[in-house]
């Protein structure tokens, strides 16, 4: 397999409960992810990484009925959890995307794999011009591999993909540039509750237009066409999680192989 996505996904979020199953048109907002990354020309398989806390049981049984693989591990060494559920299938390539992104862009990821190059190990929008909801990371399994092995720092554990960012001259590194302009600004995920009422309210809109299929162009032009429906979630920090997680940092033990 050279393609794998992995989706991470739990429901204990302390700012918005049970968000990836929040309701969004009729599905819940995993299956909208799920769905939007299976679109993908390029992805071979989809798989949820979910934790072993009882919470998450809904998550499971949610997944399972879709007939996509789940694999459930460590609530806080996230790493731990991808690595896991990784080396089951051992992939060319791991695609990291988060289920808090109900209305990521399958043709942004297709475009991101084209331009992957053959030296690359790992490649993100660094410069940060997609949309905060729009975040994709692929990395070869074998740097997801060397990343479990070697991270000692709390924050690297639970942020997937913070020891090979951290470890630049480790790696062989591609940054991914938005085809749409600079989309720093743009806050299309679901984190709190106002971010829950602005997404509804994208999904909505389409709906009644009869879009489903609606990408990041339509998105874009919708909300230029109706500015105040950014205001909707406008004014949170971006990647308010990882900021606490490096106020807290610690070191941690190294993982054992099996």
């Amino acid at each position: 397999m050279k393609f794998l996505a992995m989706i991470q996904a739990r429901c204990g979020s302390s700012r918005l409960p049970s968000k990836v199953l929040k309701d969004l048109c009729g599905k819940t907002a995993l299956e909208r992810v799920i769905e939007r990354v299976r679109s993908s020309r390029h992805v071979d398989e989809v798989m949820v990484v979910t934790t072993l806390n009882r919470e998450d049981i809904p998550i499971i049984q949610l997944v399972s009925g879709m007939g996509i693989r789940v694999f459930a591990g460590s609530a806080t060494d996230v790493l731990d959890r991808y690595y896991q559920a990784a080396r089951l299938i051992r992939p060319e390539y791991v695609i990291r995307i988060t289920a808090d992104c109900p209305v990521f862009d399958a043709k942004i990821l297709d475009d991101a794999i084209e331009k992957l190059e053959p030296q690359t190990d790992y490649m993100a929008a660094l410069s940060e011009t997609l949309a905060d909801g729009l975040d994709l990371e692929i990395m070869r399994f074998e740097t997801l591999k060397r990343a479990w092995s070697e991270a000692r720092l709390a924050s690297e554990r639970e942020h997937v993909t913070m020891y090979i960012k951290n470890h630049k001259d480790l790696f062989q590194i591609q940054n991914y540039e938005s085809t749409l302009g600079n989309l720093h600004e743009e806050r299309w995920t679901i984190d709190e509750p106002e971010d829950y009422l602005f997404i509804k309210n994208i999904y909505e809109h389409f709906q009644t237009a009869g879009k489903e299929d609606f990408d990041s162009r339509d998105i874009l032009q919708y909300l230029n066409d109706n500015p105040e429906v950014r205001k909707i979630n406008s004014g949170f920090i971006r990647n308010e999680g990882l900021l606490i997680s490096l106020k807290n940092d610690r070191i941690v033990e190294r993982p054992i192989e099996e």
